[in-house]
């Protein structure tokens, strides 16, 4: 009866639902939030930029952490590519405009290539189903900063102009999220061609 009992337990707690990020084919939460370019704060709204091409929405926990600083440089030194294949890209993270206003507009990270938005209360990640976590107390940054906001999950998602998400890249190491993210957007431009050339 214990043996029962415990089997019961644990095949319960295998079928509770894990949250997980919007799937493939789920409609992409529009948002509008304040962002930063080459250090100028501006206003974003992934509804106008999808006006343009596919978006790359790709969130991450920190400015000025290691995966996090390598994944923007990997953007940034790609950033021809994924406009050539006719899309923009988008960074969100908890962090504070003034943070992203510094962030962005370093040579080393994003280069004043690409934006990064503020979703400073966690409201953008939460609506594509990622998780937010607190900061441990007297975590620092790698310029020696007290990083002193949530983190969001790295996940990044591709959205075409008609607010689907056509792929959700999560659980890759920072630089091959953002190759697998612009093998994406290169696919999907090979495929417009080829349907434009019928």
């Amino acid at each position: 009866m214990k043996k029962l009992l415990i089997m019961l337990v644990v095949s319960g707690l295998v079928s509770l639902p894990a949250r997980a990020a919007l799937k493939d084919g789920d409609i992409a939460p529009a948002f509008k939030a304040q962002a930063s370019l080459a250090g100028k704060a501006f206003a974003y709204s992934l509804k106008d930029a999808l006006q343009k091409g596919p978006v790359v929405v790709y969130f991450y926990p920190s400015a000025f952490t290691g995966g996090c600083n390598a994944q923007a440089h990997t953007f940034a030194v790609n950033i021809d590519k994924f406009t050539a294949a006719g899309a923009s890209v988008v960074g969100v993270s908890l962090d504070s405009i003034a943070r992203l206003n510094a962030f962005s507009a370093d040579p080393e990270y994003c280069a004043g290539k690409l934006p990064v938005a503020s979703d400073d209360d966690g409201k953008i990640a939460k609506s594509y189903d990622l998780a937010v976590r607190e900061t441990p107390v007297g975590k620092k940054d790698t310029r020696g900063a007290d990083i002193d906001h949530g983190l969001a999950e790295r996940t990044t998602f591709i959205v075409t102009p008609d607010g689907r998400i056509v792929a959700t890249l999560g659980g890759l190491a920072p630089t091959a999220n953002v190759e697998k993210a612009l093998e994406t957007v290169q696919k999907l431009a090979a495929a417009k061609l080829a349907a434009n050339l019928r």
